[in-house]
């Protein structure tokens, strides 16, 4: 077998899963089969991460239908995939291709000009120059430069109540995903709370410690960074908070609060910037974060 004749067998399975996804959704059925696939051109292939296949059975004639359907709606984790022969039959390995190719997308691009645009977020860089220095370097993704301090202070309100960041971390893609609905409901609980919040902006290549350098430069007293987290196989959106009260480099890590887990198919971005209010307002009433906030 040639390198097109196996490029063929790929690109037509692609079409079939997706197919018979759509073919379910048209007609209810929740199993994989469909009406023959249409013909795909050369170099068209499918989004196959885009199929649900928590409303997929994989497993021929299950023991019990209904509650394996109710165990998958509860999870996006890998539940009988069936096999072929010793091996995973071959939807499967594509799946986890694809997948797998979904979370290096998630590392490796960068968060689109637009978004932050729209956002109304101006963008500064930590002291790493490119994403391989933020990977091998992570000490980097955590400092700024003297020139990036005295732009954020020009830039930035002094001494608010609340700084807000956002930041790609290990995932540009959640900041895209989520970043249009969390930061309004971020700022609008803050605002009907009487709190008065910093300049929101983007920190390229950003660690979790980047906001500890950003609380010493602006004098928030709490400080929120809103970081794309590493991506697994499930999702590669998902969005973590990290807060903290009176933030300086060195803090103990104790000394986080966090929210994680924020994405479409976890804790809705929405709820979750409501949420992050709610505690930014107890921290500021407490003086207090991560251990020693009560919650």
């Amino acid at each position: 077998m040639n390198e097109s004749q196996l490029k063929e067998i790929i690109m037509k399975t692609i079409s079939e899963l997706v197919t018979a996804e759509q073919g379910k959704q048209d007609t209810g059925c929740c199993t994989t089969c469909a009406p023959a696939a249409p013909h795909v051109e050369d170099g068209e292939v499918p989004d196959l991460s885009a199929v649900d296949y928590r409303q997929v059975i994989d497993v021929p004639n299950p023991a019990n239908r209904d509650e394996y359907l109710r165990m998958r709606s509860h999870t996006v984790a890998r539940l009988g995939v069936w096999r072929a022969g010793p091996r995973y039959r071959t939807n499967t390995f594509l799946r986890f291709r694809a997948d797998h190719a979904v979370a290096m997308d998630a590392v490796f691009t960068d968060v689109p000009d637009q978004v932050l645009e729209e956002a109304g977020l101006f963008s500064v860089t930590t002291m790493c120059e490119n994403k391989d220095m933020y990977l091998t370097r992570p000490d980097l993704g955590r400092r700024f430069s003297d020139e990036t301090i005295a732009e954020l202070k020009k830039r930035c309100k002094m001494n608010p109540d609340v700084q807000i960041i956002v930041s790609d971390g290990l995932s540009s893609t959640s900041v895209t995903a989520n970043i249009k609905d969390i930061l309004p409901s971020i700022l609008q609980g803050l605002s009907s709370a009487g709190v008065s919040v910093g300049t929101p902006f983007f920190v390229k290549h950003g660690r979790v410690g980047a906001m500890d350098a950003i609380s010493e430069a602006l004098g928030s007293k709490v400080t929120v960074i809103l970081l794309g987290e590493r991506p697994g196989l499930a999702t590669g959106e998902s969005m973590s908070a990290y807060m903290t009260y009176g933030g300086y480099v060195g803090i103990p890590e104790a000394n986080r609060t966090v929210v994680s887990n924020i994405h479409r198919g976890g804790t809705n971005p929405a709820e979750a910037g409501a949420f992050i209010a709610e505690l930014c307002c107890r921290m500021l009433k407490e003086k207090a974060s991560g251990l020693d906030l009560k919650v």
